[in-house]
């Protein structure tokens, strides 16, 4: 019988519906499915790594499973990105100019501009969105940086975080950097991950590879046929540098030499390996003020011998990740499927300057100083603690330029050094190769489409009801198959003023100094096919050229959503509705860790205090009643002996001051108020009355303090080192209700708020 006009629910089956099966027929409906020969598809992304840091592009460093990527596979050496993190990975997973995807700056900031969005859009399509729909399984495993830090805790949107933008699982931090052995938080899926304590044997980027290497024995395990896509996006190299002593062993004395030499033998490789023509000029060292690098000869013997433990440590960490990309790459061998799979290793942007002239140990302290002449930003930490857990180390961009070799300036600037970066791709079964190379340009915008083009599935054309925007980068498919010629003819850059066009072998580039017009640039014009590292300025020579490309810049601005242009002042400026971060909360015991960002507005440039509020004390309670940082810097109350003590760690300078609390107490109350230079007075009371006192500490600023607020535990890194190797984690015995934050006044000028968290942001990509 025909199915009645009023019945609902059968609408679209195709099978045959009547009043009992037996006269009816069964249909059912399907997942995608992906074309049977599509290969899986691995994307390893590293930050902050320069051109030269790997033995494909001319290294040192002991990299034997990116060695043997290249051997399959095919290197270019004209492939480049944006000069910061989030503006590299938003174009790398849409296929879209980082403007026009809403990232023309890292995820720190929010403006309130359509090209700084910095969440996508319901209208961007993602690389793992589509090859999901085209039958693909999807995991995301690393660093993500592409969530607004305000929307990291729960109760936000999650628009933009890993899994609603296509990833089916995800394991990693949300955040633009993070510890490698006690990472503030760390997400699964759609939550934190809840721990007191790392294992002493923890090192991140192994955690991330077991994860990934699950993810891929999980889906064969239940799976044996369906491709997979795994976006790996390494949390290394970033700093703050930190790595394993089985990793730094083997590079100990390796640098004594110093970054010149360095650079002269890692650019005698690349001419030896074919990177670049006979004739090529290698890039001098930096000498603008704000860039420069000093000669290596010039330092004393102890600069050198500080200075040369950093690129150990950053030299065994690479060593790590090729490591890691090894055992990727093992167990895809041990399926049996290596041949078919679609291996990328690439980085986000070059080599970083944020280390400043002479590095640090103490990797947040920087920005306390910026109203404190005296303040000293490299806390002179014991130097055997350099590389580990107890410090947040960086290099000096002595190191930095030398991981850009042979080119000019770093990460953050729009010439070769920051934005032309290392990038191998390998698939035997596709496109069979054997150390090949190619020299035609390519951007980080290609590689979506390029990867989709390979994998023969089709990108849908609409999200969400909307019409999906279309992709900006162009395939470089035939490039990889036939050594055609590159079809990305021209391309723009813009981050903070440094701008860039390119066109057809030309470059038009201009740096922006900060407190001059942002909207004035000062062009230098390159012909890069026979100057590939810019040194020689064409502009006075060829003003009609530069006006041409200038001109052309400025249309692709406008075209591409990154007018207005914001310099970084405007970029410490958040929605007014975020303000309600910094109200009053009571956190009841047994709450999970806060998130970093929330914690902060609690405290950040302001009066504040906070209660605890006991049951009743007795003598045998003892243990952590809050806590808020880790060894980067941040404080602590706890109880032990018979005492009440407070702790401030002030980016690795530690002290505390201790005071009798009587039986029965029931509640302890800090209060911390704004004094000059930046800094805090500290009063420790016990129902009322003050036990002790603590002055004219530096304020925790910025990124500081990087680990949220944890109840009754001193959880993941430690405030104290000493507490946490006498007690661990130090839980509380006694009852504990609450404990409530009231936060005060900001107390800060404005002027000097919006320039820290400006300069933070950058430091933070």
């Amino acid at each position: 019988m025909p199915v009645p006009p009023h019945a609902r629910g059968y609408d679209g089956f195709e099978g045959r519906i009547g009043r009992t099966t037996a006269d009816s027929t069964p249909s059912w409906t399907y997942p995608p499915e992906a074309p049977s020969t599509a290969p899986n598809i691995v994307i390893v992304l590293v930050d902050d790594m320069g051109y030269s840091d790997t033995g494909p592009y001319g290294s040192e460093i002991d990299t034997p499973n990116l060695n043997r990527l290249a051997a399959s596979g095919i290197r270019f050496t004209n492939y480049h990105t944006t000069p910061l993190c989030s503006p590299s990975r938003a174009s790398l997973l849409t296929g879209l100019n980082a403007h026009r995807a809403g990232y023309g700056y890292v995820s720190n900031a929010d403006p309130g501009y359509p090209g700084l969005r910095l969440e996508l859009a319901d209208d961007v399509l993602t690389l793992p969105e589509i090859l999901r729909e085209n039958g693909y399984a999807t995991y995301a495993v690393g660093k993500w940086h592409l969530v607004r830090d305000a929307n990291m805790g729960p109760g936000r949107t999650k628009d933009s975080w890993p899994t609603q933008r296509g990833f089916d699982r995800y394991y990693g931090s949300l955040e633009g950097l993070n510890s490698f052995f006690h990472p503030n938080q760390l997400t699964s899926d759609n939550g934190a991950v809840e721990v007191d304590e790392y294992p002493t044997d923890y090192y991140l980027t192994d955690d991330l590879t077991d994860r990934a290497v699950g993810y891929i024995k999980d889906l064969r395990a239940h799976d044996s046929t369906k491709p997979f896509f795994l976006y790996f996006a390494h949390v290394a190299m970033h700093g703050p540098l930190q790595v394993k002593p089985t990793d730094r062993v083997k590079y100990t004395g390796s640098y004594a030499e110093g970054w010149d030499r360095l650079r002269q033998s890692r650019f005698a490789r690349q001419l030896a390996l074919g990177l670049f023509p006979e004739g090529t000029e290698q890039a001098q060292r930096n000498t603008e003020p704000g860039y420069d690098v000093l000669p290596w000869d010039d330092l004393t013997p102890h600069q050198q011998r500080r200075f040369a433990q950093y690129m150990e440590v950053y030299a065994g960490m690479v060593d790590s990740v090729d490591q890691s990309i090894g055992r990727v790459l093992d167990v895809i061998e041990e399926l049996g499927e290596l041949d078919n799979t679609i291996v990328v290793f690439t980085s986000d942007n070059g080599g970083t300057a944020e280390g400043g002239p002479e590095g640090t140990r103490s990797y947040l302290a920087e920005f306390a100083g910026v109203t404190d002449p005296d303040w000293v930003g490299d806390v002179p930490h014991d130097e055997s603690l350099i590389g580990t857990a107890e410090l947040g180390v960086h290099y000096p961009r002595g190191w930095g330029q030398a991981s850009n070799t042979p080119f000019r300036f770093y990460k953050g600037q729009t010439f070769a050094g920051g934005v032309r970066v290392p990038f191998v791709v390998s698939w035997p079964a596709g496109v069979p190769a054997s150390n090949d190379i190619r020299n035609q340009y390519a951007y980080v915008s290609d590689l979506a489409p390029t990867l989709l083009d390979l994998a023969g599935v089709k990108r849908p054309d609409r999200r969400k009801g909307l019409i999906a925007k279309d992709f900006d980068g162009v395939s470089f498919a035939e490039v990889l198959r036939r050594n055609s010629a590159s079809e990305h003819r021209e391309q723009y850059s813009e981050i903070t003023g440094h701008r860039g066009f390119y066109r057809d072998g030309w470059k038009l580039l201009a740096l922006h100094d900060q407190g001059r017009n942002i909207d004035a640039p000062r062009w230098q014009l390159f012909d890069v096919n026979t100057d590939p590292t810019e040194l020689h300025d064409l502009s006075g020579r060829l003003p009609e050229k530069v006006a041409e490309l200038a001109a052309a810049w400025d249309d692709a601005a406008w075209a591409n959503t990154v007018f207005p242009l914001v310099t970084r002042a405007d970029l410490a400026r958040r929605r007014p509705e975020d303000a309600r971060l910094s109200d009053p909360v009571t956190i009841l015991a047994g709450t999970p860790t806060l998130e970093r960002y929330r914690s902060s507005r609690l405290i950040a440039y302001r009066d504040f205090s906070f209660t605890v509020s006991l049951r009743s004390y007795d003598a045998r309670d003892e243990g952590v009643l809050v806590a808020h940082g880790d060894p980067q810097g941040g404080y602590l109350l706890y109880i032990e002996g018979g005492a009440v003590v407070f702790g401030f760690n002030a980016f690795g300078c530690y002290e505390e001051v201790s005071g009798a609390i009587p039986i029965g107490a029931g509640e302890v109350t800090v209060d911390a108020a704004v004094v000059p230079k930046l800094r805090w007075d500290f009063t420790v009371s016990v129902d009322g009355t003050i036990v002790a006192v603590l002055e004219n500490r530096v304020q925790l600023v910025a990124m500081a303090p990087w680990t949220g607020i944890s109840v009754g535990v001193d959880a993941r890194g430690p405030v104290s080192w000493d507490l946490r190797k006498r007690r661990g984690p130090f839980r509380y015995t006694g009852a504990l209700r609450s404990v409530t934050y009231r936060p005060g006044p900001v107390q800060v000028p404005t002027a000097t708020v919006d320039r820290i968290e400006s300069d933070a942001e950058a430091f933070a990509d």
